[in-house]
């Protein structure tokens, strides 16, 4: 085992794995394990964490995507062959949610600052196709500004959150709904809670985001076979319930979120503070946002060497992401794209630990080792 592991589910969960215990019995021992008690408080308390009205607890990340997508689709504001526009330095989930329902991305090349959606493309981006954004808090950075929001309600333009990665991030400018909260930010949100997130389940698990009622309705039909009520099927739907027991591990770590967020501010101060080789280039820190980290992750030309030394000395890194959704063999139809930032952040990018048990001397003896690189 590495002294500096990069993540560690069972490390991670530790330090509150007995309350994890406590909720999985009750679980078990009241016999309801879909559309239960602890789903229903876990959607009360997202809605209220994201300033948002209503909350739907679905399956997965991708899921809450698709739901999104399909559920505006049935209300008549998508349809078939319309474009959303999408950061191209994404994770592929965000692209498939779109194509999966019969839609275009129309990928936007980052800033490399953020490595967020860079709103200064976004005009040259428009077309009468194009009908929706959707905005990306990659690493746990909000993307949002007011450039983007002027566009949008400005060509009538739906924004979609994917929020896989920034749970409880805040934006330095408000949003639609007047909330600086991601997740309730744009007009709908797509949340995962795969076990890797800041606020991650003991599986695959998910939420839908929105303060629209008709939307919020649609998409619990859709998620529940098309159906309002029991055997009555109004769209032809899926199966994509979010499982009782899932939704009681989340509101067990969703008491610990706060801590948690600390935690990974922490660690990345620390080694943002530390970190001192010209070598690496570590991410922004904004002071009028409040980020969360969901990864740390420099900027390394030479970044096998980087990663093979750092291997060496015991400490584990990844890389998110390697190989952007237009190069991916599924999106060969993008291949012609030139997407230069985003190009040249798939070729640097190396992930940090940051998840526990990283603390802030780990941070700073990772950060001494890094200072050593030479390559």
């Amino acid at each position: 085992m590495k002294r500096y592991p990069f993540l560690d589910l069972k490390l991670a969960n530790e330090p509150i794995v007995d309350e994890l215990k406590t909720a999985a019995c009750q679980v078990i021992d009241s016999g309801r394990y879909l559309h239960g008690e602890h789903t229903e408080l876990l959607e009360q308390e997202m809605a209220q964490l994201c300033q948002v009205k209503y909350c739907v607890a679905v399956s997965n990340g991708l899921d809450a995507l698709r739901l999104v997508i399909r559920g505006y689709k049935e209300m008549g504001l998508l349809h078939d062959g319309d474009k959303v526009i999408v950061p191209a330095n994404t994770y592929v989930a965000s692209l498939l949610a779109v194509s999966d329902n019969g839609l275009v991305p129309c990928l936007c090349d980052v800033r490399p600052d953020t490595m967020n959606l860079d709103s200064s493309q976004l005009e040259g981006l428009l077309s009468p196709a194009v009908k929706a954004i959707m905005l990306v808090h990659l690493y746990g950075t909000p993307c949002w500004d007011e450039q983007l929001m002027a566009i949008a309600k400005q060509h009538g333009l739906l924004i979609i959150e994917d929020n896989a990665q920034a749970v409880a991030a805040q934006a330095s400018t408000a949003g639609l709904n007047g909330t600086t909260t991601t997740g309730g930010l744009g007009n709908a949100t797509g949340m995962s809670f795969y076990p890797t997130k800041n606020l991650g389940a003991l599986g695959d698990a998910g939420c839908v985001l929105t303060s629209d009622e008709q939307l919020a309705a649609t998409v619990r039909a859709l998620a529940n076979y098309g159906a309002d009520r029991r055997y009555h099927n109004i769209y032809k739907g899926l199966n994509c319930r979010i499982d009782e027991l899932q939704a009681a591990m989340l509101r067990v770590k969703l008491k610990h979120l706060p801590q948690e967020t600390e935690r990974r501010n922490m660690i990345a101060r620390t080694y943002s503070e530390h970190i001192t080789t010209p070598l690496v280039t570590t991410p922004a820190i904004f002071p009028h946002m409040r980020q969360v980290w969901h990864q740390y992750v420099v900027r390394v030309k030479h970044r096998d060497q980087f990663r093979a030394y750092l291997e060496a000395n015991g400490v584990g890194t990844d890389i998110h992401y390697a190989t952007p959704p237009h190069r991916q063999p599924c999106y060969s139809e993008y291949k012609s794209c030139h997407l230069p930032v985003t190009e040249t952040l798939a070729s640097e990018v190396v992930s940090l630990p940051i998840a526990h048990p990283i603390d802030e001397q780990s941070a700073i003896e990772i950060s001494n080792i890094i200072n050593n690189f030479n390559d």
